[in-house]
């Protein structure tokens, strides 16, 4: 009797034991809501575009922002100047318009400025080369490094107005001192830039130029300076705001 009411139980027992198992192996699914879309009721009376006025159009042009600017810039400088009331302080906006058209059509101030862009060229130049002599001589030798990092702390501070005064005494009245001054503003800033660049080359590219058998000149050129490039352009405009 014992043995035969055991026997359904265990049957029943294993048919819920594999109902649970299914149901454990059967996928999940989310339940899935229906989709409902809503009709948005028409718009009376308001349009769906709207065009900008002119002067909200106008305002959009940064060219035109940039000459309403100079325009209100030229204006105050004429009232300002009419009522100075003296040319030789303040000449007036139309006083200097005209002053630059005959200028420019007597080709004197042409020529001019053709002088003074060759002597701002000649202490750029100058100055350019006398950076890379020094960030190549401190990247090459411990001399080297320690003469630029002792003349950029003496000279870089000083103000190359305060360098005219001896400029005058030293070359006189004309291009060579006004060439120095210029050295002097752009040697100091690009020869700063261009070792800080130098000192950021990754490790690898100096390993693999000195694989390649790579020294000197050659190596400042093929591996540093491509690699220190975005650092010397930054020095290049600095030297070139300086001067």
């Amino acid at each position: 009797m014992t043995a035969a009411a055991n026997v359904p139980r265990s049957s029943s027992t294993s048919a819920f034991a594999f109902a649970g198992a299914a149901a454990a192996a059967a996928p999940r699914t989310p339940p899935i809501r229906p989709e409902v879309e809503h009709a948005l009721p028409p718009l009376e009376g308001i349009a769906p575009e709207r065009p900008l006025p002119w002067a909200a159009r106008l305002a959009q042009h940064e060219a035109l922002r940039r000459l309403a600017i100079l325009a209100v810039l030229a204006v105050l400088w004429e009232a300002v100047a009419r009522w100075q009331n003296n040319d030789l302080l303040l000449p007036t906006f139309l006083q200097t318009a005209r002053a630059l058209w005959e200028g420019l059509a007597s080709g004197e101030l042409v020529a001019k400025t053709a002088i003074s862009l060759t002597v701002l060229l000649k202490g750029y130049f100058a100055g350019i080369a006398g950076a890379f002599l020094l960030t190549t001589l401190a990247v090459s030798t411990r001399f080297g490094r320690d003469l630029l990092s002792t003349l950029t702390a003496m000279f870089n501070p000083l103000p190359a107005i305060a360098l005219l005064p001896l400029a005058l005494l030293w070359f006189g009245l004309g291009q060579g001192s006004l060439v120095f001054v210029l050295v002097h503003s752009v040697l100091w800033p690009l020869a700063l830039n261009t070792y800080a660049g130098f000192q950021a080359v990754p490790e690898t590219l100096r390993l693999a130029g000195r694989n390649y058998g790579l020294t000197g000149i050659r190596y400042v050129l093929q591996i540093l300076v491509p690699a220190a490039l975005p650092a010397i352009l930054s020095g290049l405009k600095i030297g070139w705001a300086f001067a």
